[in-house]
């Protein structure tokens, strides 16, 4: 008699950063793709289909000569390079799984990234499927398969053109100031995080030196957060920790040392959240001009120098540090694939998620 057996799978971290591809956020209009299985039902019950994934509101992914720019020319993305990446599910398995359920990060637009859906592969498997917003900054698919019998492979794959531009740093930026009030939207940036213990004593000790710190404008003030973070921490690979360790330790890797920066800024009232790319992540803090337009400036915390610029052509992953999905009980720094099947038999299911760049 054959025993259903759960499987599921999480894949950590470190796995996830040095595979996957891109994300972003936005809101997308439909691609070039048709629907996906007319009458296919995903477990809350919405209709399958390409709408969020694919088209794009940015610049023309073609185009690498001209620059753009934004909120009142303060930032300039510029020298857009495209890079094509096939990113989603195959499944291979030699026992048959029933209550197939899988998610993936799928690409979105970012000012400095803007994604094109260029082809899907979906297998008739696939009972059905959706694109799901996280807030915070990231996207999924959500996949259901109702049976896969047991010496099947099934797909479910997408090809994205992604063009990622440099930032440019402002001019100007002496007028940019820390809201009084942040949005309500914005409130997820200013709290504890997983691995940013902002409420840490001596993390708000530090915040409170540093704000005692004479500065000529609220630019200045986030440069020395940014400038104490590079300067009495030392880039040393290693384990996940939390912020504090960081700053206890003076040691820490581009995680330690952006969260620490993120903790800092948070402390004092500045808005501020990770930004993941392939092998890496960097901050991003938030500032207002006069008449109220928030905008997200980059740095990097570790590496060279750059504070309010970006020279980086590999595609945005996800932004954001404290997700919430249905699929755990607690908030997660980062969200990565999930697979979850009923499987007859005594061998394991072998999902596959593919986050490959490729050439057209």
């Amino acid at each position: 008699m054959l025993i259903p057996r759960n499987h599921l799978t999480a894949f950590s971290r470190r796995q996830w950063l040095t595979t996957a591809a891109c994300a972003g956020v936005a809101s997308l209009t439909a691609g070039p793709l048709a629907m996906g299985q007319a009458n296919a039902q995903v477990p809350d019950g919405g209709a399958s289909n390409d709408s969020g994934l694919g088209g794009g509101t940015g610049s023309d992914p073609g185009d690498t000569s001209g620059a753009s720019s934004t909120a009142k020319e303060r930032l300039i993305y510029q020298s857009p390079q495209t890079q094509n990446w096939k990113i989603g599910l195959i499944l291979n398995t030699p026992v048959t799984c029933t209550n197939v359920l899988a998610t993936f990060i799928v690409p979105m637009d970012w000012p400095e990234q803007t994604v094109t859906v260029t082809g899907r592969t979906i297998d008739n498997a696939v009972s059905g499927w959706k694109t799901r917003d996280l807030p915070g900054g990231a996207r999924q698919v959500v996949l259901q398969m109702a049976r896969v019998p047991g010496g099947s492979t099934v797909e479910m794959t997408f090809e994205f053109a992604i063009a990622r531009s440099r930032i440019l740093p402002p001019d100007l930026t002496d007028d940019l100031v820390i809201p009084s009030r942040p949005p309500r939207d914005l409130r997820v940036f200013m709290g504890n995080s997983p691995n940013i213990d902002t409420s840490h004593g001596k993390i708000r000790m530090v915040a409170r030196d540093l704000k005692k710190e004479p500065a000529d404008n609220d630019w200045q003030r986030v440069e020395q957060i940014y400038d104490y973070v590079r300067d009495n921490v030392e880039y040393i690979e290693g384990p996940i920790r939390n912020a504090s360790d960081a700053l206890k330790d003076g040691k820490g890797d581009c995680e330690d040392m952006t969260s620490l920066f993120v903790a800092l800024c948070r402390n004092n009232g500045i808005p501020a959240r990770m930004v993941w790319i392939p092998d890496h992540c960097y901050p991003e803090f938030y500032l207002e001009t006069p008449d109220g337009e928030g905008i997200w400036f980059p740095c990097q915390a570790a590496g060279t120098r750059q504070f309010g610029r970006m020279d980086e052509y590999r595609p945005v992953l996800q932004k954001g540090d404290r997700f919430k999905v249905p699929e755990s009980s607690s908030p997660l720094r980062y969200v990565s694939e999930y697979f979850r099947c009923d499987r007859k038999g005594k061998s394991d299911p072998r999902p596959k998620f593919v986050r490959d760049m490729i050439d057209v």
